[in-house]
């Protein structure tokens, strides 16, 4: 027990006692979000990495950082594969495939970018959000709907424990890495495989 004494602290606190609760809550959440998945769904979003020329990925805030962590192992599998918003990423056209990652699906960014690819350029659209009535899900080609408490979901019981939009982003990358697995499985590959497109230059 650390005592409150002159520390920022505003009452006694049991070091580790809600970072257990957390971490109880994590595994509780993963497990309702895997009995919710709609595989029909997975399996075209699969199909559309593989039938799309190059493939482009974006979110906002910590859920650009989980777009980008997706991108990654999307490079190390072998597709062509960019960041909406880097310097180097070229113009999108309408055989390319955008991932918009939004736990809101209202996030203005993503959803006036995603709705220029549809409706402008032509390009497909997949969705990963929480909200299948949202704005961006209601314009996309595919939706992926991992089940969860949202940023705006103020007065929910995980408000304490993760605020914002933490379920969200840790299921996102939870599940994004879980469909990298199905894809190595079903494309057959290695780790020394991904290995061998792993950065050099770190």
């Amino acid at each position: 027990m650390i005592s409150k004494g002159s520390s920022r602290f505003n009452r006694p606190l049991v070091v580790g006692e809600n970072l257990i609760r957390f971490l109880d809550k994590v595994v509780e959440h993963i497990q309702d979000v895997k009995r919710n998945l709609d595989f029909k769904k997975i399996e075209e979003f699969i199909s559309a990495l593989e039938d799309a020329r190059s493939v482009f990925v974006m979110g906002a805030g910590r859920s650009g950082f989980v777009a980008k962590a997706f991108a990654m192992r999307l490079m190390h599998l072998g597709y062509n594969v960019y960041v909406v918003g880097e310097t180097v990423t070229p113009r999108i056209k309408p055989e390319d495939l955008l991932i918009a990652i939004s736990g809101s699906g209202e996030t203005l960014s993503v959803v006036n970018i995603s709705r220029k690819a549809k409706e402008e350029i032509g390009s497909k659209l997949v969705a990963v959000t929480q909200r299948p009535n949202s704005t961006l899900a209601k314009m996309s080609d595919i939706v992926i709907v991992l089940k969860g408490k949202t940023k705006d979901d103020r007065n929910h019981e995980l408000s304490k424990l993760a605020p914002l939009g933490t379920l969200f982003e840790l299921t996102a990358l939870i599940f994004l890495d879980g469909l990298v697995a199905e894809i190595m499985n079903m494309k057959e590959l290695t780790e020394e495989d991904l290995a061998e497109r792993h950065a050099v230059l770190e």
